[in-house]
């Protein structure tokens, strides 16, 4: 079944919000959309007559089985999106994701898992989020926060949590990206932000923000 970009931009953003499992609010889903409350109910009633949501009444509602394989759907599309406008076509990451926003709506089953075949089936796209197979199936590595990594242990970028234009930019004025190795030398506690060593700059402080968004993994893992 095919779906509106409208309906399937509500998908998306309830998986987002935890809710292939936990309980979203109206209010929560308004919040996230930037729209009115009234208007995500009138959503809500299209998608929960799809089936695609389980509703309980006075405390919120979830993606249903089915909701979620459209939502991996949806993911998938705009993650190999992604890695496709920056790895072949040389987009920076902070440019990828609103191409990508547009290009997840083409729904071609066989367009996409070509694509993946191009790509040679990559696991993550250029933000370090997993990429889900076929199956919806996403490879899971065993990551912490660049604010929680031991002091003077190697550690390999694997993610971006906050990826709008602005943290991106902060990120690339470092020549900090997906793949960068790099040491947390010191942590400072007036303000906890760490100062961090990669290895063709001289070391560099970063504010506690920053840290706690930046994703961090043994290097080759």
């Amino acid at each position: 079944m095919n779906y509106s970009t409208s309906e399937e931009n509500y998908i998306k953003s309830i998986y987002h919000l935890r809710g292939d499992h936990q309980l979203v609010t109206t209010n929560e889903l308004a919040a996230e959309l930037k729209t009115r409350p009234a208007s995500v109910t009138d959503m809500l009633k299209k998608l929960k007559a799809k089936k695609l949501l389980i509703y309980e009444r006075y405390q919120g509602f979830k993606l249903s089985p089915e909701g979620k394989k459209v939502a991996l759907g949806i993911i998938r599309r705009h993650r190999l999106w992604e890695y496709f406008l920056s790895v072949k076509l040389q987009f920076s990451w902070d440019e990828v994701h609103e191409v990508a926003e547009e290009l997840e709506h083409v729904t071609s089953k066989k367009l996409i898992d070509k694509l993946d075949e191009y790509l040679g089936f990559p696991q993550y796209d250029p933000h370090g989020d997993p990429i889900p197979d076929q199956q919806g199936k996403i490879h899971a590595v065993k990551q912490v926060v660049l604010s929680e990594w031991p002091l003077m242990e190697l550690a390999e970028v694997s993610g971006v949590t906050d990826q709008r234009s602005d943290m991106l930019d902060i990120l690339k004025h470092q020549n900090i990206s997906i793949g960068t190795k790099l040491e947390v030398k010191k942590r400072f506690s007036f303000d906890n932000s760490v100062e961090i060593k990669t290895k063709n700059s001289p070391a560099f402080i970063i504010s506690e923000q920053v840290a706690k968004n930046i994703w961090v993994k043994k290097p080759g893992t």
